[in-house]
């Protein structure tokens, strides 16, 4: 009998069935003088008795300010020590964390806030081109009237406490370095009863899913949730308390809030943050310098290290491991993460937000060819099924729709029970969107999604397959394929392509190499030749801002 597409992950290593706040304490208690947290543009050096120390002076004056267990407290900042207490300090207080995205403006901000009823704001005073405190101000222009902690804005309801990571105090905020002072003998008490109070499967963070269309949902996670994936992602890579781990990804995600922060304080490692945001220059100079054992980026980050005019100067020796996650990554790219980064450990990771994130990933010793060609294995304690269109189990070598489930899968969106039961069926399978195939091995290769199949003339033509191909081509670097509407096929075939550096070639040569290789209508009928695509600040591409692009180049007269 054929054998079907499933696996289910096993483990001689338990689940961990504690709150972020109990594993924390216990990380103190058992790496008390190692270094916890190094934060190369502040200055911080931090070890797990420090750490602990000012998480719990943090979490205490969050109390005094009136929060209760189940509030909600967004976090709108880029990556800081800040946000690292403010992770630690909302789990023991019980209180559920609200990742913002640092890129969001007025109207996202607005929705974010509302749509889980956030009762306190903790944000930076600014980052890049955005004024976090003038956005603020503007949004709840009563704030400049307001008694710190009691505000009563017309467009947010519920916020009742804007906190600010700056120096200089503002109308009707408190600062962040004041919080801790506020908290009381008695808040003090309190925090410490309530740490056996807490439940693992308590909500503790809602992170916002970046859909392509409507409005973003709030993926809500348990400490069972990410704790766990945290430290299962970290143990794919034999994390130790030796190890320093290199964060240049954003906090406000899973990469680095999950797979960073709770991976490292699971294995007594190191955290090191080397600056607000990712610049290569500053990731390669403070990897080198503290002598980090790991790093953490999607592919995109590694090519800009890599071609990083300073690279050859950087000492990365050190380096063994870490992951590269967020979207596919060319096998060339692997090769040369692992000959000149001293990477041989290198994983690549498949999930997502509501699955905290992950689910598969490769091991420190599969071959390259899988590392690049597939996303892994399975991951302890989770289930894996690949369904056809009937919603049946399909063969190994078919593909299929990914479904995952286990310990990982959210509670749900917040206060949306429709887009829930849309998502998470009846039997607990997370319905992911997301096309794939499992080999004999249980190896997986994510394919595509199906809502980016392309339908042209009543060919379904799915995107990875045209992206695999041209990545053949010598000149080609990175490729990305999708759908825009067309008059007489309903869709044609669009690429955007980045060339390698050196290199020249135009549309017909691409379409001159596509020719007799892949069927007809699948050959890019509209190219375009890019130095970027539109991302997220986490990676991950957006194909449909490329659609966007395209069909206003269009309307606007501009010729194929």
């Amino acid at each position: 009998m054929t054998e079907l597409s499933y696996v289910c992950g096993t483990s001689d290593k338990p689940l961990l069935f504690k709150t972020i706040g109990l594993a924390i304490e216990e990380a103190a208690a058992k790496w008390g003088q190692r270094e916890a947290l190094v934060v190369a543009h502040q200055n911080i050096r931090w070890t797990y008795n420090e750490l602990l120390e000012r998480i719990d002076a943090v979490a205490a004056g969050l109390l005094a300010l009136g929060l209760k267990p189940g509030d909600r407290v967004g976090v709108w900042s880029p990556n800081n020590s800040e946000w690292v207490l403010c992770q630690f300090a909302t789990a023991r207080a019980g209180l559920i964390q609200v990742n913002i995205n640092p890129a969001y403006r007025l109207n996202e901000l607005e929705y974010a806030l509302n749509s889980v009823g956030c009762k306190a704001l903790i944000l930076a005073q600014s980052f890049k081109t955005s004024d976090y405190v003038g956005m603020i101000r503007e949004l709840a222009p009563e704030l400049d009237t307001a008694t710190p902690g009691q505000l009563h804005a017309k467009t947010l309801p519920d916020l009742r406490s804007v906190i600010t990571m700056s120096e200089t105090s503002y109308p009707g905020c408190f600062r962040f370095d004041d919080i801790a002072g506020l908290a009381t003998d008695a808040d003090r008490s309190d925090l410490k009863g309530l740490q056996p109070v807490l439940q693992p499967d308590d909500p503790i963070n809602i992170q916002f899913t970046s859909g392509t269309t409507g409005r973003p949902k709030g993926a809500t996670l348990t400490h069972h949730n990410i704790l766990n994936n945290g430290y299962f992602v970290a143990e794919r890579q034999n994390f130790t308390a030796e190890d320093r781990l290199c964060i240049p990804v954003p906090l406000y995600h899973c990469f680095g809030m999950v797979m960073g922060v709770l991976g490292s304080i699971t294995h007594g490692a190191c955290m090191v943050f080397p600056g607000e945001g990712f610049e290569p220059a500053a990731t390669l100079d403070v990897a080198s310098r503290e002598k980090c054992t790991a790093l953490y980026g999607v592919p995109t980050m590694f090519i800009a290290m890599m071609e990083d005019p300073g690279f050859a100067g950087h000492d990365l020796s050190h380096l063994r491991t870490g992951v590269m996650a967020g979207s596919s990554c060319p096998a060339d790219v692997m090769k040369r993460v692992i000959a000149e980064m001293h990477m041989t450990d290198v994983t690549i990771c498949y999930g997502m937000t509501e699955t905290s994130p992950v689910s598969m990933q490769s091991k420190t010793d599969d071959p390259v060819d899988k590392r690049v060609s597939t996303v892994g294995q399975i991951h302890p304690y989770v289930e894996v099924k690949i369904i056809g269109e009937d919603g049946r189990a399909l063969p190994r070598g078919r593909q299929g729709e990914f479904l995952t489930r286990g310990y990982s899968v959210m509670i749900g969106y917040w206060g949306d029970e429709e887009k829930t039961a849309q998502s998470i069926d009846r039997t607990g399978w997370m319905h992911t969107g997301d096309l794939a195939v499992m080999d004999d091995g249980g190896y997986v290769d994510i394919t595509g999604r199906l809502k980016d199949m392309i339908i042209r003339g009543g060919e379904n033509i799915y995107p990875r397959e045209v992206e695999e191909f041209l990545y053949t081509h010598p000149a080609v670097r990175d490729v990305q394929i999708f759908g825009i509407p067309d008059a007489k096929y309903g869709e044609e075939v669009c690429a955007w392509i980045q060339l390698k550096d050196g290199v020249a070639a135009d549309a017909d040569s691409i379409k001159a190499f596509c020719k007799g290789q892949i069927t007809h209508f699948k050959v890019p009928r509209h190219i375009r030749f890019v130095s970027e695509y539109p991302m997220t600040v986490t990676g991950k591409i957006q194909k449909f801002e490329m659609r966007n692009q395209m069909v206003a180049e269009f309307k606007a007269g501009a010729k194929s």
